[in-house]
């Protein structure tokens, strides 16, 4: 039998994610779906009993029920290369991410990362030159790239179908977070709005990257530069959960993002209509296997998931035949399939497929997080235009800024 890692599961260890968590179980299933990653080792929470309790629950052995990382990066590097962990999922809150990804590198395993990957800029870059020094995949959960009607958005505007693309509108608005429920000690919202274990921003930071990043994805364009207004509505709360950003893109399109935690009623109503100079497409989180086309001289063209005609990319990441819903958890699973090809290959020490490729990187990390910083250093100015800084160095802000939202007037 055949010894090398395309050959069999990979292995997958986590940090974080253990009860009372709400996105380790997402990740563990997307991993799971395919066939091709099992779960081996964890070290659950920052609390050594549940942790061990976690992994328990999973019905993991218990000597690979760790109190921490660093046990289990030292117990993991001790084990055989047939038995050990072969990379590392990241679940934690925000603050953990670039410690922990950063250790877990500096061991010689590949990382995949819930978002955003850092609290500042400063540490994404120190990520990313770490993660380069140790030339091992790393990938970033936005998971919804990975839905097949946003790769063949993203086909469209390449192709040209649509043209030069003008403008760019974004939003992804919640709910949730419209009272002060972290007051009445809900877990998921006492570290989001809690600057030292969210990081500068709240809502930009958890939401607001989302819609950035798909908005770069589809259209291949980057921000050049901003102008926001962050603010934070329910009182008492340190964060913002509001924000509205202007957009002006490399190339000289121009577009609108908006993120809100206090959108009365909303889901995870996440949206992307973008308008080239022949044409435009209208995708929705909410019904993701539809994707509006629209030209000029003949009636719009809903798209499905599943149907024939569709680019080679959103071919390859449906699962399922045209009419059975897909949705978040194939979305993510298709991030997790490609990073499992990429650390196959990694391991086996060939050229990963192009297909492969199709992930959240490290890059996209530190693009997130000069947005974040971009954001919140113009909303400080009174929403003055303010560019993202270089991925070479950290803009100013990020050592003189405290990490709080500004407040608007309401």
């Amino acid at each position: 039998m055949s010894t090398a890692a395309s050959a069999r599961k990979l292995r997958m260890g986590m940090v974080g994610g253990g009860r009372g968590a709400f996105i380790g179980a997402i990740h563990r299933s997307a991993a799971a779906l395919d066939g091709r990653i099992e779960l081996v080792c964890g070290a659950f929470s920052s609390d050594p009993a549940c942790a061990l309790a976690s992994g328990a629950d999973l019905f993991l052995p218990p000597a690979r029920c760790y109190e921490s990382l660093a046990e289990m990066l030292r117990k993991e590097s001790a084990l055989p290369i047939g038995q050990r962990m072969d990379f590392l999922s990241i679940v934690t809150p925000n603050h953990l991410h670039a410690p922990m990804a950063t250790a877990a590198v500096k061991a010689g395993f590949p990382v995949i990362c819930d978002k955003p990957l850092a609290i500042s800029l400063r540490e994404a870059l120190d990520l990313r030159a770490a993660v380069r020094a140790a030339a091992v995949p790393f990938a970033l959960t936005h998971n919804y790239t990975g839905y097949p009607l946003v790769k063949e958005a993203r086909a469209l505007v390449r192709s040209g179908r649509i043209g030069t693309v003008r403008k760019v509108v974004v939003e992804y608005p919640q709910g949730w977070l419209a009272t002060r429920i972290e007051a009445t000690g809900h877990r998921q919202a006492s570290w989001r709005t809690d600057p030292a274990r969210a990081g500068l921003a709240g809502c930009i930071g958890d939401i607001g990257t989302h819609a950035e990043n798909l908005a770069e994805y589809v259209t291949g364009l980057r921000i050049r530069e901003l102008a926001a207004d962050l603010t934070s509505f329910v009182d008492g709360r340190q964060l913002d959960d509001d924000a509205n950003v202007l957009l002006r893109f490399e190339g000289g399109a121009k577009g609108a993002l908006i993120a809100s935690q206090i959108a009365v009623g909303e889901e995870n109503n996440l949206s992307l209509r973008v308008w080239g100079s022949g044409g435009g497409i209208e995708w929705h989180q909410r019904e993701p296997n539809s994707l509006w086309l629209k030209s000029a001289d003949q009636p719009a063209q809903l798209l499905r998931t599943g149907t024939a005609g569709l680019s080679p990319a959103a071919a390859a990441a449906t699962r399922l035949p045209a009419g059975h819903p897909e949705g978040y958890l194939e979305a993510f699973a298709n991030i997790y399939r490609a990073f499992a090809v990429q650390v196959a290959a990694h391991l086996d020490g060939v050229s990963p497929p192009t297909h492969a490729l199709d992930f959240p990187t490290i890059d996209d990390g530190v693009r997130g997080m000069a947005f974040i910083e971009a954001v919140v250093a113009s909303s400080c100015a009174n929403a003055a235009w303010t560019p993202l800084a270089s991925d070479a160095a950290p803009s100013a802000m990020a050592s003189t800024q405290p990490a709080r939202a500004v407040r608007g007037e309401r």
